[in-house]
């Protein structure tokens, strides 16, 4: 076997050593793969601020309110959130074309506005709107 040394004598060496070059991008790919799920916990939306609209006239409207406290109200009757979705498919059977127009309180809970858009999406309600007030 024949190995090189070097001496005084021989060429400067001309290979760039990348080992440590390799272990900082470990590192930091290491670091960006721990802190990644942490920067995406957080979500700011600005949601966009709309112009009155007018439903189409041949259409009955029914209006879901969520009050402050998160007690869901059909066309201002209080109903319990146990039988809102019984409620709702009720209402659907007698106008299968009905559209619901849903109105939250601005501070309810989000859960509480959840809670009721799942009733209504288990009710089989096709048509859901979102009311909001024009600044």
């Amino acid at each position: 076997m024949a190995f090189q040394t070097q001496n005084e004598d021989d060429s400067e060496m001309s290979e760039i050593n990348v080992t440590p070059l390799v272990d900082v991008m470990l590192v930091l790919l290491v670091v960006f793969i721990v802190t990644a799920p942490l920067l995406t916990q957080i979500v700011r939306v600005k949601l966009p601020k709309t112009e009155q609209t007018e439903p189409a006239p041949d259409q009955h409207i029914t209006i879901l309110s969520i009050s402050a406290t998160g007690q869901p109200m059909i066309d201002d009757k209080p109903v319990p959130l146990e039988k809102l979705e019984l409620e709702l498919k009720a209402l659907q059977e007698k106008d299968p074309d009905i559209s619901l127009q849903l109105q939250a309180d601005k501070t309810a809970m989000f859960d509480a506005v959840a809670k009721v858009m799942a009733s209504a999406q288990r009710s089989g309600i096709g048509k859901l709107s979102f009311v909001t007030v024009q600044e």
